[in-house]
């Protein structure tokens, strides 16, 4: 790992906070506010790989888990546990954005798309655990509700951080932009 993908992955991160942030200021609902911080995470797990996509969805989730941790209602416990969801995202995609070699294909917008969705399930599960065993277990209360809206709400970007992706990959000058930090990362 040489400075400038360091670099990279530390600016990504930062971003992520920013795109996590800023939106869920805007949109916050009690506990449920859109969060488009994994955009960067699979930036860098699509190009870098699963243990750099781990560290920059880790990172990246510290907002999140600011703002609804210490600032919300589950204290520490979002603290730790909604960067940890994040990571497991970054981890799962970069795990599979590498195993099905995505970037080497001709056409990898539809794959990438659909591997920006699968690779959010972990952290989908984690959030379901998260929030109908951790948070009872530690606070005494549960809300299904709560977890049925962010699910909702969860899918919903994920969508639209699906075709951004797609659309990413296959955009020639963003490879290129990317193979200067990442060199192991050469599109076709």
């Amino acid at each position: 790992m040489n400075s400038k993908m360091i670099a990279f992955v530390i600016i990504m991160a930062v971003l992520g906070n920013v795109l996590s942030f800023i939106p869920i200021g805007l949109t916050r609902v009690g506990q449920v506010g859109f969060d488009f911080s994994l955009v960067t995470t699979f930036i860098v797990a699509l190009y870098g790989g699963p243990l750099l996509g781990f560290l920059t969805g880790f990172a990246g989730g510290l907002a999140a888990g600011i703002q609804f941790g210490p600032m919300g209602q589950l204290s520490w416990l979002g603290l730790i546990g909604l960067p940890i969801g994040k990571a497991l995202t970054g981890l799962t995609s970069g795990i599979l954005f590498k195993g099905l070699n995505i970037g080497k294909r001709s056409h990898p917008s539809p794959l990438t798309s659909f591997t920006v969705l699968l690779g959010y399930v972990p952290e989908f599960l984690f959030t379901v655990v998260f929030f109908l065993a951790l948070v009872p277990y530690f606070f005494g209360w549960m809300s299904i509700p709560l977890v049925v809206s962010i699910a909702i709400k969860a899918w919903m970007e994920l969508v639209v951080m699906s075709l951004l992706m797609g659309a990413l990959i296959g955009n020639h000058g963003f490879n290129s932009f990317m193979s200067t930090f990442f060199d192991s990362h050469k599109t076709k």
